[in-house]
């Protein structure tokens, strides 16, 4: 046998007994199952063992050991002694049977021909003779069995109560819009700000979207964006909000049109009194209109739209200038104890009926089935409070978020759309039951409402007579009372386009053009928190409509319900799309629609059923990029939200590039890149604050450096540098003692100044402002502004398409003279920079080789690893901080950074949006010629080509 099969069967055999043995009470022995009488023993127990190991070695002839003599039979045995010896035989045997030594069941010791799945939990199934043992490993398999896995069966998760409950598991750190379960199937979600947001289409639909925000229309949903109301005397909030802005930057809260309530308005926040400093971000308002109740008690209403990034600031402001402080009695949202998970065995009872599916109730019915429940929202927790009231001024500040729902859109057909989408609720019959909506049928024994009604119903039928939202003045808002849009849903996907042929009342459709939309018909009911909530709970279920529907004598036709039709109370608020600029003005222009809570689907289908296209995150980017305005809250540095959004920037940036194999990795050091993730915006401004008379001769190109030596020199060199300029900067910073880091450039006066100096050329190569009159505009400029940003728009003269964080360059004298010269200069080329740092990060890498080497040298330990923690922020490509000089370090003075940058299919051509330095746009320009004035150098992160793009100021 060989020594695989001799293992094999000393497995087998491993629980077999070797010999046995009883108790020798008249002296005989028994071995292995030959007994001897005291006057012929047989050979010793060592003897016979060893006799049967070489029996077994020896099996077939291929045994260790040699083969032994077979012993001679006996010449009698005793019957008595036999028995005995054969009785502990079988009683080991049959101990060694009940006793299991095996992980092994037993239905598994079974032949395989007999086994069955069902054995393994049904003791009935198997042999009789097994039955016993069977029941005692059950006992104990139940002491023993682990908890079992709380996941349940695909049809008990998909029911209506499991899956409420699980969405609202989800929710708790990230809160859902309405239209998730819709943005889900069809998106690429992203978690940001407290919500789950659609990011982009998972189909190929950059260029659709730009052609649906072109010709036809885009559909966004806006609903995370954040409402604050305040309520109180006009004058008090008049006083509360103008320390919040400043008219220097534009119209303010108490712009006429605004203040009417006729149109929306936007404006930039900054801290109390502490313009042009400290900026909060981007918001847009609407007043209520003034009605007769509150010209009575002199009460006020505005709405403050905030992105959920601004919104922790601005709320803290508000409350300062309002005098609203915590108190007890300020209403605290407290969130309701989660609902118990079901049990497994619910009590539950099927019920059925003639032409309807099962459905399942438990002992309560339908009452019993959870419903969502939103307990704070995305950008507030659920303990802190929603409203405050000031004892002083008597404002209330109210939080909103998540109670109006808002949709953007985008496009010249929005008109259409939204007439072919929403219907005017017809007035309440008074010889019929006002039904659950009670509201209405009140709000129609008013004649002046019904009046108004009237009006608002036939200015939002004038909407189709025009071709486009940009039309109507900018910001116009029109009130109105729709019904439910589910019962007028074409039965496929139809796109909406005006037609021509049934145009009416251009006459009126021409002074809503003019005039806009009159005071009266801006009034809407939404703006009261009761109707609203008596407008959500009063909604007919989908369910009861399509059962409702699937009733009609004549399939397809149109539902009516009477006065049991749901009345939405809605605001349609128009936005201008491109008003800066003078290329493609009005383009982006479209309405935004807001509802009540609860009614965000069933207002979002009959929208996607008249053709529009849907967008996300991505798209509203392309729609800022296209627009020319800076995108929230990424292009507003100087504010928090600005700030914190930039840190997130950079550290996605920063894992995506240490992803990439070192060898893969490009060398931002060597391309002449300090800072490729970010911007630092506070040293380029501090820079061109410091150095005023600086000219824009660029210094002069560093050398490739690629000798060992060359690389140590510069290494030396640049630590002096770098020495000097930070003792440089301390004396600055104490000669500007109390001087606030950068801002942003929003006065009015001097951007249209700048517009104008790097406008078009007039003919004869003059500028539209005098030579004499730019020292004098530049000179108030920098003393009132020394340290700030400009954003700019850049468009590419011949080839390039920017990237984010690219280098807005000043060009030389030479690189101009090139350029006049040959029109088809491409632009100069940056010359390949040394990367002083590689040998210290080989040196670093090979010193933590050895320290993982030397583990039992504990001193050595210590000391290399305090040397590599002195160099943890050197990364191969990466230049550590603390940074060098910005400006100057390249061959040409750097400028700015570009935010936003694409190929434009406006345009045909690459166009970048970006923030200058003022001081540095001023120098450039006082140096440039008159026909070559706002010529810049764009340079990406990860090339050396400089290329020539045109740069403007819309204002």
């Amino acid at each position: 046998m060989s020594t695989a099969k001799e293992k094999k069967y000393a497995k087998r055999m491993r629980n077999q007994p070797s010999n046995v043995s009883f108790d020798q009470s008249d002296g005989h022995t028994n071995h292995g199952g030959r007994t001897y009488g005291g006057s012929n023993p047989g050979p010793s127990g060592q003897q016979q063992r060893g006799a049967h190991q070489s029996h077994f070695h020896s099996r077939g002839g291929r045994g260790r050991g040699t083969p032994s003599e077979p012993e001679p039979i006996p010449k009698y045995i005793t019957g008595t002694m036999f028995a005995q010896a054969r009785a502990a035989e079988i009683n080991s045997m049959l101990k060694a049977v009940s006793q299991k030594s095996s992980n092994s069941l037993v239905f598994q010791s079974l032949p395989r021909h007999m086994r069955r799945r069902a054995m393994g939990h049904d003791v009935k199934r198997l042999p009789r003779r097994l039955r016993e043992i069977a029941k005692r490993e059950m006992e104990k398999t139940v002491h023993q069995k682990k908890e079992q896995s709380k996941s349940k069966c695909r049809k008990a998760r998909r029911r209506h109560g499991n899956l409420q409950l699980e969405f609202n598991r989800r929710q708790r750190k990230n809160m859902w819009l309405e239209t998730h379960i819709w943005h889900s199937k069809r998106f690429h979600m992203m978690k940001k700000w407290g919500y789950c947001l659609a990011d982009r289409p998972t189909m190929k639909s950059y260029r659709a979207c730009y052609r649906a925000m072109s010709s036809h229309c885009l559909l966004q949903d806006l609903s995370y964006y954040c409402c604050v109301e305040l309520l109180g005397k006009e004058a008090d909030l008049q006083m509360a909000l103008a320390r919040l802005c400043s008219i220097d930057t534009g119209p303010t809260f108490m712009a006429a049109p605004c203040i009417s309530g006729k149109r929306q308005g936007s404006l930039i926040l900054y801290r109390a009194d502490k313009y042009p400093e400290e900026a909060l971000g981007h918001v847009t308002f609407i007043w209520k209109p003034r009605g007769v109740s509150d010209t009575a008690c002199d009460k006020r209403q505005i709405w403050i739209w905030m992105h959920p990034s601004l919104k922790e600031e601005v709320l803290k402001e508000l409350r300062l200038v309002c005098v609203c402080e915590d108190r007890p009695d300020n209403f605290v949202c407290t969130p309701e104890p989660a609902p118990p998970p079901p049990k497994e065995e619910p009590a539950a009872s099927v019920t059925t009926s003639t032409g309807r599916k099962r459905k399942l109730q438990d002992k309560e019915g339908e009452k019993a089935v959870p419903v969502k429940k939103i307990v704070g929202d995305g950008t507030r927790s659920s303990p802190d409070p929603y409203y405050w009231t000031s004892t002083k001024t008597g404002i209330t500040i109210r939080d909103l978020t998540l109670e109006i729902v808002r949709y953007r859109l985008v496009g010249p057909t929005s008109n259409c759309v939204l007439s072919d989408a929403l219907h005017a609720a017809p007035l309440h019959k008074e010889n019929e039951d006002s039904g659950p909506h009670s509201w209405w049928a009140e709000h129609c024994k008013n004649p002046e409402n019904i009046l108004r009604h009237g009006n608002q119903e036939s200015m939002f039928n004038l909407l189709k007579n025009l071709d486009s939202p940009a039309q109507i003045p900018s910001g116009t808002i029109l009130g109105l009372t729709v019904g439910d849009p589910r019962l007028n849903l074409p039965n496929k996907i139809t796109k909406s386009f005006p037609i021509v042929e049934n145009y009416e009342d251009r006459g009126k459709a021409k002074s809503l053009t003019l005039a806009g939309v009159p005071v009266e018909c801006t009034e809407s009911p939404i703006w009261s928190s009761d109707i609203r909530s008596r407008v959500t709970d009063a909604k007919i279920s989908a369910q009861d409509i399509n059962r409702l529907r699937s009733e009609l004598l004549v399939p397809g036709s149109k539902l009516d319900l009477g006065n049991k039709e749901s009345k939405i109370p809605i605001l349609l608020i128009q936005h201008p799309g491109k008003v800066t600029g003078k290329d493609h003005p009005g383009w982006g222009s479209g309405w935004d629609i807001c509802l009540p809570k609860g009614w965000g689907m069933a207002f979002w289908i009959p929208l996607i059923y008249r053709g529009v296209r849907v967008g996300g995150q991505q798209q509203n980017l392309q729609h800022c990029q296209y627009m020319g305005a800076p995108y929230v809250p990424g292009d507003f540095p100087d504010t928090p939200a600005g700030v914190q959004s930039a840190q997130e920037a950079k550290a996605q940036m920063l894992d995506k590039y240490m992803r990439r194999p070192p060898a893969k990795r490009t060398n931002f050091i060597k391309h002449g890149v300090l800072t490729p993730f970010h911007c630092p915006w506070d040293q380029l401004t501090r820079e061109w604050e410091l150095r005023p008379t600086i000219g824009v001769e660029p210094p002069k190109a560093q050398p490739q450096l690629d000798e060992p030596e060359a690389k140590e020199t510069m290494c030396e060199s640049t630590e002096e540098e770098t020495k000097m300029e930070e003792s440089s900067e301390v004396g600055a910073e104490e000669v500007a003692k109390g001087r606030k880091d950068f801002s942003m450039l929003r006065s009015e006066k001097i951007l249209h100044m700048l517009s104008s100096v790097l406008g078009p050329v007039r003919r004869g190569g003059k500028s539209q402002v005098h030579s004499q009159e730019l020292s004098t505009l530049f000179a108030s400029a920098l003393t009132d502004f020394p340290r700030s940003l400009v954003w700019v728009k850049l468009s590419m003269l011949r080839k390039g398409r920017p990237e984010l964080h690219s280098l807005i360059c000043i060009p030389s004298e030479q690189d101009l003279l090139h350029l006049k010269q040959n029109k088809s200069f491409p632009g100069p080329v940056e010359p390949k920079h040394g990367d002083q740092f590689k040998k210290k990060v080989l040196k670093l890498k090979k010193d933590k080789k050895k320290m993982k080497a030397k583990t039992n040298q504990d001193s050595e330990i210590t000391e290399t690893v305090e040397e590599a923690s002195c160099g943890d922020d050197l990364m191969l490509g990466l230049w550590p901080s603390p940074l060098p000089e910005v400006t100057g370090h390249c061959s040409r003075v750097l400028l700015g950074y570009v935010t936003q940058g694409d190929f434009s299919l406006a345009v045909g051509n690459g166009e970048a949006l970006g923030f200058v330095s003022l001081t540095g746009l001023t120098h450039m320009l006082s140096a440039q010629p008159p026909n070559q004035t706002g010529l810049v150098l764009i340079r990406d992160r990860a090339s050396f080509q400089y290329r020539f793009a045109k740069l403007t100021i819309e204002v």
